[in-house]
């Protein structure tokens, strides 16, 4: 099955200020919720066109998330807590951009043995990253939706040195993979640069982390 993966950028704490926050929130933030709740909906309303039920619904996953759990004991619960945190991210971050499409699962798992055998370091290899799942320091568990979707982030700070990383040993690469990991690299320093600028530049500026949406 095809992989589609987009991504943006978003400060982690901002996104994780908002679970368990409820009767915290700020005006700005409630503001915020609000916009989340009418793409929540209108994302059931695809999922219902499509005729599909995970048995519980994103709006109510996304107030799940609000009030600090995901305690739904649905067969496809955590496909809804994973695509109402993503709209989390989302109002949040950047508007979201393309990385690619993958038609096979493996392709993320290969591309990280090739780097790893021309001797790129385990933490710059990009599986890990595009399927790392929710921060950490979310204050509860969210529980991993195995057929997706599936998010992943990538810390700014680390964008250059894995693309660095990555052109050292492009031309050793076996020819398949080369134009997957010049596209990555091409993404990775063009945020590392916007990241770069706006840290210096811009005092209200807090995106740390490129989060990934894949999708099936």
């Amino acid at each position: 099955m095809s992989r589609i993966v987009t991504f943006n950028t978003a400060g982690k704490a901002d996104v994780v200020a908002f679970l368990g926050a409820a009767g915290n929130l700020t005006s700005d933030q409630q503001r915020n919720l609000g916009v989340m709740r009418e793409l929540a909906q209108a994302r059931q309303r695809d999922l219902d066109h499509e005729g599909l039920d995970w048995g519980l619904s994103i709006p109510d996953a996304l107030d799940h998330l609000i009030a600090g759990h995901a305690s739904s004991d649905a067969e496809y619960a955590a496909a809804a807590y994973y695509s109402a945190f993503q709209l989390i991210i989302d109002r949040n971050g950047s508007d979201p951009s393309g990385l690619g499409v993958y038609s096979k699962p493996s392709t993320c798992s290969l591309l990280d043995d090739e780097l790893r055998r021309l001797g790129v370091s385990a933490d710059l290899l990009p599986q890990a990253h595009l399927f790392a799942g929710p921060p950490d320091e979310i204050p509860f568990y969210i529980p991993y939706p195995v057929e997706g979707p599936h998010i992943g982030m990538w810390p700014l700070a680390k964008a250059k040195p894995a693309a660095d990383a990555y052109r050292t040993v492009l031309g050793q690469m076996d020819g398949g993979f080369t134009c997957d990991t010049q596209h990555l690299i091409e993404k990775l320093e063009f945020e590392h640069a916007e990241w770069e600028f706006a840290t210096k530049n811009l005092d209200w500026y807090t995106q740390d982390t490129i989060f990934f949406s894949i999708k099936g």
